[in-house]
């Protein structure tokens, strides 16, 4: 596709009218791969990527597409690294459309990725009222204590904010100090590292954390580093944004 103008690809996307976009840009708040845009600036769509106030603009196209991933640990959650780490991107060439992330899985967890082409839905998964919920398994050492727990359950502080109320369950306990307990944990809002902060506000040492389902669209067996096209019925259900 033809480069076009940074104005341009904000109508063609859908987010602003021109002559907001170019405020928006002389304001500073527009990266075109990772740099500060200056008005004039040309983008391909699907080649470059395009950033207002830190969320990726995604052209529309004819075919919307989303795909599920089961992210393995060791891969962060980009679509180019400049540390030269392994990102997902690398995991989903195969597919024909350009997709990125809907939010973030740190390189340390593994599970559930999903990735679009479709801005409409990752804007509604991003959105702060977004109300599906994320479950996650978490392999915690040792046997968690009935205050921890109750801890985990309870209204916390993480990096100065309270959080949203976390369901937590025990899946299993371990039976000594050397094994891991399977907890899960419900969230219905997914802050930085989250998980791994509220386990170590009360002194559980997480050894794997894995990212189960988004509300009712569940990683089932896909297997690890595989990925597949979400169903117009999971894709409907995500889009309605509730969970019954």
């Amino acid at each position: 596709m033809a480069p076009i103008r940074l104005q341009k690809y904000f109508t063609d996307c859908g987010v602003m009218s021109r002559r907001a976009a170019e405020e928006q840009i002389l304001l500073g708040k527009v990266k075109v791969n990772g740099i500060i845009a200056s008005v004039g600036d040309t983008v391909e769509p699907g080649i470059d990527k395009v950033e207002f106030n830190g969320k990726i603009i995604i052209p529309m196209t004819e075919e919307n597409v989303c795909i599920m991933l089961n992210k393995p640990r060791g891969y962060v959650t980009t679509m180019a690294d400049e540390r030269g780490r392994k990102n997902v991107s690398e995991l989903v060439k195969d597919v024909k459309t350009r997709v990125y992330p809907i939010g973030r899985l740190d390189m340390d967890s593994d599970g559930l990725l999903l990735l679009t082409n479709n801005g409409a839905l990752a804007n509604k998964l991003t959105h702060p009222r977004h109300e599906i919920p994320k479950i996650y398994r978490i392999n915690v050492k040792g046997i968690p204590t009935a205050e921890q727990l109750k801890h985990l359950g309870s209204e916390m502080k993480i990096d100065g904010y309270k959080i949203l109320p976390v369901k937590v369950e025990v899946v299993s306990r371990a039976r000594t100090a050397d094994e891991a307990s399977v907890l899960q944990m419900t969230l219905y809002e997914g802050r930085n590292r989250q998980i791994r902060k509220m386990c170590d506000a009360v002194g559980l040492k997480i050894r794997r954390l894995t990212r189960i389902s988004i509300g009712k669209v569940s990683l089932g067996s896909l297997s690890s580093g595989k990925w597949r096209r979400l169903t117009k019925k999971e894709i409907d259900y995500l889009m309605n944004d509730k969970e019954n």
